[in-house]
């Protein structure tokens, strides 16, 4: 969520605004985190939510709890992860209160911790469910071993990782093959990756084999770029950062983009710098 403090700073009213821009474009699912905007853009969100005068059956929303990082809103010492019981509960509560919400469509669990004990996990999220505050749960970049410790306790429903053309490694690592054999849905966080961020050798050549494909499929880079990433069999839902009305919309169109296999592949090989072994 890049609409707060930590991005564009939209007023309340360009907020709204944009939550019901979405929406009309068939944009129905907001991805939070309470660590956002250091702890405002939630707040942030809710009170334009409230303004938009959209119910809240028309919305999925999503929020992460678990970082406590050091800022003015929060008297850490050390950015540190937090996974007890009470602070999950307790950081949910959070998270209803500033989005104006009585439940989240997902939470997850942000990043893992190395004292992360699952039975404490699952007791919070066993409580969190049964009053009604969460119906799905999940995680964010966790790894196949991670998941595993945490889903025999519990199931989860996604793991939202880093995915793009310029970093895919989850598709080598084992991370993608075990989500799809234990039902994990993947959500792409940066899914466009370097590719309009950085001037490598590697972007140069993935911006030539996607110029040569643009007329072929109708499309723009970015589009071709998401459309990579939706021809995954996982299933891959991108999580767009963009407050780019146009791109948003262009987003949405990617979606309907169907890369031929040979096309998926050289735009594989443009990435990597050699052909597949």
């Amino acid at each position: 969520m890049t609409w707060g403090s930590w991005g564009k700073q939209l007023s309340k009213k360009e907020m709204a605004s944009m939550i019901d821009f979405c929406v009309a474009n068939n944009i129905t699912t907001f991805d939070h985190a309470d660590i956002y905007g250091a702890y405002t853009t939630e707040a942030d969100f809710g009170k334009a939510f409230a303004d938009s005068g959209l119910k809240r059956k028309e919305i999925q929303l999503i929020s992460k709890c678990g970082i406590q990082d050091e800022c003015e809103n929060r008297p850490n010492k050390v950015k540190h992860y937090n996974y007890s019981k009470d602070y999950i509960i307790w950081s949910v509560e959070e998270s209803l209160r500033n989005l104006n919400t009585d439940y989240l469509d997902l939470l997850l669990l942000h990043r893992p911790s190395p004292l992360m004990v699952a039975e404490e996990i699952a007791e919070a999220i066993t409580i969190l469910k049964k009053d009604g505050k969460i119906r799905d749960f999940g995680v964010s970049n966790f790894t196949p071993s991670q998941m595993d410790m945490i889903g025999l306790r519990m199931d989860i429903d996604v793991n939202q990782i880093e995915f793009s053309l310029t970093e895919h490694t989850a598709m080598y690592n084992g991370t993608l093959d075990f989500m799809m054999t234990s039902g994990i849905k993947p959500m792409a966080w940066s899914p466009l990756g370097s590719v309009f961020k950085e001037d490598t050798e590697q972007t140069r050549r993935i911006h030539k084999q996607l110029g040569a494909l643009k007329d072929k499929y109708n499309a723009t880079e970015d589009q071709l770029l998401l459309a990579w990433i939706m021809k995954h069999p996982s299933g891959f839902h991108p999580v767009v950062g963009t407050t780019t009305k146009e791109r948003l919309q262009q987003a949405v169109a990617a979606a309907k983009i169907n890369l031929e296999t040979e096309d998926w592949f050289l735009i594989l090989v443009a990435a990597q710098g050699h052909k597949v072994p």
